[in-house]
């Protein structure tokens, strides 16, 4: 398992400039040099740092970057390759794709078969019915990656069953959790869903402790946190898997950790994970793809393939909040998966910011022009 070092943090404001454009890239030649006595661009931007922040973002702000997914270049411009891509179109969806709704279909069988007379003849003895469920969790999950044509290599010692722990991962997909859960039958803590998705959610998924919330409901939050703390508390609960960055992120950034799984006062013990995206990209975009497209487009692409790291458990160090906390294992993450890191909360894809942030801006930009006009 590879150590990750304790780096020394960064600041957000730091993080935001190794990632802004270079904004004299995309304007004409010679639009930042003009004569004497006339107002030049330059000199625009350099009233505030805020207008300058404010044109990067227009031109490509690193928070929209964090949620997009870039197709891949075509590769079938010629008369030569052309042909060699409708093979590749005629393997992938029709051998490929039947072969693997085969599997998948052949793996539900097997597991609802089992699942139901486990879940309800063997109420009476917990610890047993709880190890089988446990098994045919995993056995599900890997009947998923089976139908990718998945090819994951995980790295570090597996993860195993004891009290005081949570695992915490970087989030790209909801195929995270079955990537991790064939190797380790996780309690997740996750968003709820719609559909089928929900279905399964609210009555496989619950067997093995998982945990639901709504991101829209405030009062969810004080549930979740006090059944995250009773959770962690239970020596033969399934360890308990959280993506704190709280959104799908598309595999080349990590946005910030939220602090929930910081404070919880157990060990925290990273996972990272990292896409190849040389046969597709694994990025779940949730509000432009239903998850049910998202499984077809994995299902219909050459395979899935993927690391997964178990890193070093971590503690919180004396004198050390939990914020800060949270901030050095997404440098762990980070580093490890070779994301890069943006001071962004991943909520505000779902939410607009706050009067506050807005007002500590506005004042931010006030105070900078009024300053500007008193130098001159």
């Amino acid at each position: 398992m590879a150590n990750a070092p304790d780096n020394k943090l960064t600041s957000s404001s730091s993080e935001l400039d190794l990632d802004r454009p270079n904004l004299e890239d995309y304007l004409p030649s010679g639009s930042m040099q003009e004569p004497r006595g006339k107002l030049r661009l330059r000199d625009l931007l350099d009233i505030s740092p805020t207008l300058t922040e404010a044109a990067g973002a227009i031109v490509d702000d690193s928070f929209t970057r964090c949620f997009k997914s870039n197709p891949p270049e075509p590769w079938n411009w010629n008369v030569y390759l052309f042909p060699l891509w409708c093979l590749g179109v005629v393997i992938r969806y029709g051998i490929l794709f039947p072969t693997r709704v085969l599997v998948l279909t052949l793996g539900w069988i097997i597991f609802l078969s089992s699942f139901i007379p486990v879940h309800f003849l063997l109420k009476g003895n917990d610890k047993l019915r709880k190890k089988l469920e446990r098994c045919l969790v995993e056995l599900i999950c890997s009947f998923f990656v089976a139908s990718w044509t998945g090819v994951v290599k995980y790295h570090g010692p597996r993860p195993s069953r004891r009290p005081k722990q949570v695992f915490v991962a970087n989030h790209t997909s909801m195929i995270d959790f079955i990537v991790l859960e064939q190797m380790t039958a996780f309690a997740v803590i996750m968003q709820k869903h719609p559909g089928w998705v929900g279905l399964l959610q609210s009555t496989i998924l619950e067997s093995v402790g998982c945990i639901w919330f709504n991101r829209t409901e405030a009062k969810d939050r004080e549930i979740v946190a006090r059944k995250l703390r009773d959770h962690v508390q239970g020596a033969d609960n399934n360890p308990l898997l959280i993506f704190p960055e709280g959104t799908c992120v598309n595999n080349h950034y990590t946005v910030m950790f939220k602090k929930g799984a910081f404070e919880l006062g157990c060990t925290v013990c990273p996972i990272a994970i990292k896409y190849n995206k040389i046969f597709v990209d694994a990025f779940w975009n949730s509000k432009k793809q239903s998850f049910t497209m998202h499984l077809l487009q994995l299902m219909t692409s050459w395979a899935v393939v993927c690391d997964v790291w178990y890193l070093e458990p971590q503690t919180l160090k004396p004198g050390e909040t939990p914020i800060e906390f949270a901030e050095r294992v997404r440098d762990i993450i980070s580093l490890r998966a070779g994301l890069k890191k943006v001071p962004w909360d991943g909520y505000l894809k779902y939410s607009r910011p706050s009067p506050k942030h807005r007002e500590q801006k506005q004042q931010i930009f006030a105070d900078s022009v009024l300053r500007r006009l008193e130098e001159k």
